[in-house]
């Protein structure tokens, strides 16, 4: 397990920490609904968002895996999160210990290839750190942008989970030695 969280950085991003310097902006995204719509299905409450970013950061920690700020490498500017968590979902079927990634990116930030970059990085990261034979996400059948993503980033559909009354697609992707 690691002790500190990496530092990833790319040609346009930075990947590090979560902070509470983030807070605003990470709150902001996760009350916009067209960022949730496709994820939570329902803005979220400050609190909500508030415990979200506890959980990004204390991921590392206790798992060796989380998920990282994502911002421009230019300017600073918060862009969004992306990373691994094992969120224990009561999901049909079970995705238990299978490191999920996941991302969201501010609304402001869209259409730039940011999420394509960041989840290459993350996946890369993974590849080299992890140890574990695969990686999935669950995308909702609507959400065509995060599909591209997925698909950009080699995971291919496996199936449908039950989540809930949601039936999200669940994408996998192998481990690249």
């Amino acid at each position: 397990m690691l002790s500190s969280q990496p530092v990833l950085q790319t040609a346009r991003l930075v990947m590090d920490m979560h902070g509470t310097d983030d807070f605003e902006a990470f709150a902001g995204m996760w009350a916009d609904p067209r960022i949730t719509r496709h994820i939570a299905g329902a803005s979220s409450s400050r609190a909500e968002s508030w415990s979200r970013l506890l959980r990004n950061t204390g991921c590392w920690q206790m798992l060796g895996l989380g998920y990282w700020a994502v911002r421009e490498a230019a300017t600073g500017r918060f862009v969004g999160s992306v990373g691994f968590a094992d969120l224990r979902r009561d999901i049909i079927p079970s995705l238990d210990r299978i490191p999920e990634i996941g991302w969201v990116l501010a609304p402001w930030s869209h259409g730039r290839g940011y999420a394509t970059e960041a989840v290459l990085a993350a996946t890369g990261w993974a590849d080299a750190n992890l140890g574990h034979p695969e990686t999935v996400c669950l995308i909702d059948p609507d959400n065509s942008a995060s599909l591209r993503v997925a698909e950009k980033a080699g995971y291919a559909e496996s199936g449908r989970g039950v989540l809930g009354n949601a039936e999200p697609i669940i994408l996998r992707r192998r481990r690249v030695l």
